[in-house]
């Protein structure tokens, strides 16, 4: 979760529905608005569909779905998420509320998951709240 020089990681936090969530900026490739999304039959619940995103075929994730986070919230923006650093076959995005910021993590402000369960890297703790840290490589198509 940390970087080697122990400095801390940068994340990209965003929202959905009313909590914050954020992942390691590292596997984020771009930022677009949402966009018409071509729904694919008898895919998962949490698979919204396709979108061309510059000649690529790009998946589109609810994250609301997968993490049963509030389902309310105006879903804005897609984070596209680089194939290359998820180890994914294909470009993957996640439909979320807003993108909000990129800030630097120091390690001692994360907590370990209360769950067992590999999509959560951690509990970031700030004074107004907390921000849950996610693992994109834990959302498969």
């Amino acid at each position: 979760m940390s970087d080697a020089d122990g400095e801390g990681t940068q994340v990209l936090e965003f929202d959905l529905g009313p909590e914050t969530y954020c992942v390691d900026i590292g596997y984020v490739a771009e930022i677009v608005d949402t966009d018409k999304l071509t729904r694919i039959p008898n895919a998962p619940s949490h698979v919204r569909g396709v979108m061309d995103l510059r000649g690529r075929t790009t998946s589109i994730i609810d994250p609301k779905i997968v993490f049963d986070a509030d389902s309310t919230g105006a879903e804005k923006r897609i984070i596209v998420f680089d194939p290359a650093a998820t180890d994914t076959q294909g470009a993957i995005g996640w439909v979320v509320d807003e993108v909000d910021q990129v800030v630097t993590v120091d390690p001692g402000t994360v907590d370990d998951s209360p769950l067992e369960d590999d999509a959560i890297e951690g509990i970031v703790k700030r004074e107004d709240g907390f921000v849950i840290w996610i693992s994109p490589q834990s959302v498969a198509v």
